[in-house]
């Protein structure tokens, strides 16, 4: 089908991926080559590819190791018919992530997931990323699309500064600015004010949490270092209050 013109599926299927905190993962059955679902939690890598943190004793986990090709299925979770929310399916191949990449990955994960922090350290558990390559968009009649990983993935070329500064950035924001996060949350996103907290920051936008419930809050333009990133917050916080 073809989508109405202004619809941008790209745009949604990037916000899925940032927005998602639970999802179906598939995988194929060791030996047999059967297809096998599970419930996986999930965050995003600053790129947006999902992030897993599974463990070695789970059948998906083995699965995936004897064969790394998978598909991983993401809803908006709505009230009411979940057929009328948005959802895709991102396929491609989980790789499990090394020491050298591991710790920014990890801080992601628990920022989305606090309560992981319990088993994070087990020995059984390891962090994996899908590396997509296909993402199969079903947003509503007329809006089903096909769409290639250059359309979902931020670019982080030339983001360096900004990638390597993330930590520090959400830690200020979370320590000095929440009641920021709950002006962009209420009167530029449309959410309930409240205790938002900061959980990723890209070229594209930043990602707020209030328990499960994730906004993503696009900025104007792409942005590749801290310096820019203030004047933009600073931007979008006047927007807020003029709201």
């Amino acid at each position: 089908m073809t989508p109405d013109a202004d619809f941008d599926p790209g745009q949604l299927a990037r916000s899925l991926l940032r927005r998602s905190r639970q999802g179906a993962l598939a995988t194929l059955m060791a030996g047999s080559g059967d297809p096998y679902c599970s419930l996986v939690t999930v965050a995003s890598a600053p790129d947006g590819a999902p992030i897993l943190l599974i463990s070695r004793l789970a059948l998906h986990t083995r699965n995936l190791m004897a064969d790394p090709r998978v598909s991983l299925m993401l809803d908006e979770r709505r009230a009411g018919d979940p057929l009328e929310g948005s959802r895709i399916m991102a396929g491609g191949v989980a790789e499990a992530v090394g020491e050298v990449a591991v710790d920014p990955l990890r801080r992601r994960y628990l920022a989305a997931h606090p309560s992981a922090e319990a088993f994070v350290n087990f020995k059984d558990f390891s962090f994996f990323v899908i590396r997509i390559v296909s993402v199969h968009l079903v947003a509503g009649f007329g809006r089903i699309v096909d769409l290639v990983p250059a359309q979902v993935l931020t670019d982080l070329s030339g983001a360096d500064a900004l990638l390597a500064a993330e930590e520090d950035i959400l830690s200020h924001m979370n320590t000095d600015h929440r009641e920021t996060m709950s002006l962009y949350a209420s009167r530029l996103l449309g959410a309930a004010a409240g205790d938002w907290r900061c959980v990723g920051c890209d070229p594209e936008g930043m990602d707020l949490q209030q328990d499960q419930q994730v906004l993503r809050l696009a900025f104007p333009r792409r942005i590749v270092a801290p310096a820019d990133l203030r004047k933009v917050l600073k931007e979008l916080a006047e927007r807020a209050r003029a709201c």
